[in-house]
């Protein structure tokens, strides 16, 4: 499977909105900035991400964008296709025609794979993404504080 930047970025930004969640709408131009993603091919994937109805937009001053559904309803595949990124892993796009009028050898290998790579994707949704992220933050904290208290121990020995 060819995961494009187009699927990691739609991710990523609908992630970054998934934590912000229930703090009103994100503008693009913060998550722009804080991802490093341009605004325009952002405005391009929101484009998409609104038809599909998994972000809707708010206008005027304190606008955005925010989730249309609960971060529990919507997975990494839902994302991936509704910005037409394609999850396919065969040489054929699944038309069965890698070898003009006939399959490849592999060509079910490659399909099963699909499979299971959309069967996965299906299954990790928002809400775990942003457990996970939060999980990650909480362990980056601890160990600031324990090289915080560590200091000092080494200062106070020092003394």
């Amino acid at each position: 499977m060819r995961l494009t930047t187009k699927g990691r970025f739609a991710v990523t930004a609908l992630l970054d909105i998934a934590i912000r969640h229930g703090n009103g709408p994100v503008a693009l131009a913060d998550i722009s900035e804080r991802q490093r993603i341009s605004l325009s091919y952002l405005e391009q994937l929101f484009a998409k991400l609104r038809q599909r109805k998994l972000v809707d937009s708010v206008r005027g001053p304190g606008g955005g964008y925010c989730l249309a559904k609960g971060l529990d309803e919507v997975s990494v595949a839902d994302i991936i296709l509704a910005v037409d990124e394609p999850i396919d892993s065969t040489q054929c796009g699944g038309k069965e025609n890698c070898l003009g009028d006939s399959k490849c050898m592999t060509h079910d290998l490659w399909a099963k794979l699909n499979e299971i790579i959309f069967d996965y994707l299906g299954h990790v949704t928002l809400k775990r993404l942003v457990e996970e992220q939060s999980q990650r933050e909480l362990q980056r904290e601890l160990q600031r504080e324990q090289a915080v208290v560590k200091l000092y121990d080494m200062r106070e020995a020092a003394f």
